[in-house]
């Protein structure tokens, strides 16, 4: 299950390393700022719309025919990416990726759920989380080393023998289940579901593609789909088979590990994402050296996710999910005080201590959620975990970087009164728009740099602040609702061990 999830984790990180190669028209596809966004945002929006509905298929139909058919449609995706031929091309190549990795991500902790007993599934869940730091740690720097000796494409293809591998060992090691209640098919709560998210997302990326919140393509699907999403709660509560059951919001342990994924995904995810340009124009580092610079955030993942069923059965997960939490908020407050030339070795621990905080967080909440749902509901509830996951990413991204966008276009509105009229929108829509100009201006670029980087960091100290925020609100909400050691959840585990136990 972990190499399987290493397929889709390493791809989405492989590709911020290549955007860049992938906009240059000699070596690239010369793609504009609009059509990289859409080959992102073309994946995001399949995926975050069909997770719900490929948890629900995998729990009747069988999660491990799930799994393979998303392993074999990713990797036929990938080679579609990996051969495009213009911009378009990539774009739907990456939506059909999107639907692969929709099969797969939630048949992974489904399957997880159902293999392990519940005394272990926290460790499992544990592990499978480190294999995220896997990922995360390979992926930038394997696209670093294929872009500096290989064509972009190939950042794509690198894909193709995890996924042979992948199902190899799927079909020989992991055992299928579903859901052996054949209770009746809701066709209209996937429906509602599916286009509730996509509608939601769609407006969330705008958010990022126009970089304000104050547009009718912005403000008309986001309503559209919270109202849509809201209709699919008030139809799951009133028919006997729904597909998914929403009295599981009752329960806090659910409801709070469910808002805590949500919460530090919003948080954690705008930040990480901005620093892949702080790296790479604002400190001038090559896509493999910004690549081993994510290093000591995806170690502390690997080294501390495994050990947080540990942490959690010594100190009970309030106690574990607060402090994690409190330390996320002061992480991502420090980046308030980075500077164009922070010393590199204080941003790497600022990244470690960071990763440290999220392997004790993210695994105990992911456990609590499949915790509080019977085990032949797996797929749905690792579906709910990853859509709140994506949707609380996609928010955090497009939220935080309208923040730093409307700080950097007002630093640099008055920078660029001397710069024909064509050249002023370019450089004031992004630094790495200003970074494409100044390389053609001589003495005038370089100062014209200097100013974009200070008014980028600018930027993202607003962007830290916002993010140390949100982190916050999840600390509150961990400390106050949070089953603790020894409370009614806790009890409820044990009752389940000893139930399972009787059952062997």
């Amino acid at each position: 299950m972990v190499f399987s999830l290493l397929a889709v984790v390493l791809d989405n990180t492989i590709l911020n390393v290549a955007i860049k190669t992938i906009a240059d028209p000699v070596h690239g596809l010369g793609a504009t700022q609009s059509e990289l966004e859409w080959a992102m945002n073309s994946y995001t929006l399949v995926f975050a719309g069909l997770l719900f509905t490929f948890g629900v298929l995998g729990d009747r139909y069988g999660r491990k025919r799930m799994l393979m058919a998303g392993m074999v449609l990713f990797g036929l995706a990938s080679l579609a990416s990996a051969y495009a031929q213009d911009p378009m091309q990539l774009v739907a190549a990456r939506a059909l990726m999107g639907l692969g990795g929709a099969a797969i991500m939630p048949a992974t902790l489904a399957i997880i759920s159902n293999v392990f007993p519940i005394h272990e599934r926290g460790k499992a869940i544990g592990i499978w989380a480190g294999g995220v730091g896997i990922a995360v740690a390979i992926g930038p720097i394997t696209g670093g080393l294929l872009l500096e000796h290989f064509w972009w494409g190939s950042v794509f293809l690198v894909n193709v023998p995890i996924v042979i591998i992948g199902l190899a060992l799927i079909a020989g090691i992991v055992p299928d289940s579903k859901d052996p209640n054949k209770s009746g098919l809701d066709p209209i709560g996937v429906l509602l579901s599916i286009l509730g998210l996509i509608a939601l997302v769609y407006g969330i990326v705008r958010i990022s593609d126009l970089g304000t919140v104050a547009d009718v393509s912005v403000i008309v699907p986001s309503l559209l789909g919270l109202a849509i999403l809201a209709s699919f709660v008030w139809y799951e509560s009133r028919i006997d088979h729904p597909a998914f059951d929403v009295r599981n919001f009752r329960n806090a342990g659910f409801s709070t590990a469910i808002a805590t994924v949500g919460l530090v995904f919003f948080a954690a995810m705008g930040v990480m994402f901005f620093l892949a340009f702080y790296w790479q124009i604002v400190r001038n580092y090559s896509p493999l050296q910004s690549g081993a610079l994510v290093l000591p955030f995806a170690a502390a993942q690997l080294i501390f996710a495994p050990q947080s069923a540990r942490m959690v059965q010594k100190y009970g997960a309030r106690a574990v999910g607060t402090v994690a939490m409190l330390v996320i908020t002061l992480a991502l407050a420090c980046y308030a005080f980075v500077q164009v030339d922070t010393p590199i070795w204080i941003l790497l621990a600022l990244g470690f201590v960071q990763g440290a905080a999220m392997a004790n967080i993210m695994p105990p909440a992911t456990t609590a959620i499949m915790n509080a749902l019977p085990r032949e509901k797996a797929g749905v509830g690792s579906s709910m975990s990853n859509v709140v996951r994506q949707v609380g990413g996609t928010l955090g991204i497009a939220i935080l970087g309208a923040v730093l966008s409307a700080s950097y276009r007002s630093d640099m509105e008055d920078k660029v009164a001397a710069l024909p009229e064509q050249l002023r929108h370019v450089v004031t829509e992004s630094i790495s728009g200003a970074a494409g100009v100044a390389e053609n201006l001589g003495p005038q670029g370089t100062r014209l740099l200097d100013a974009a980087n200070a008014a980028f960091v600018t930027g993202v100290h607003w962007a830290a602040l916002g993010s140390a925020f949100v982190a916050l609100v999840g600390t509150l909400v961990v400390a106050r609702w949070m089953p603790g050691k020894g409370s009614a959840g806790a009890a409820v585990d044990k009752a389940e061990i000893e139930k399972e136990a009787a059952v062997v």
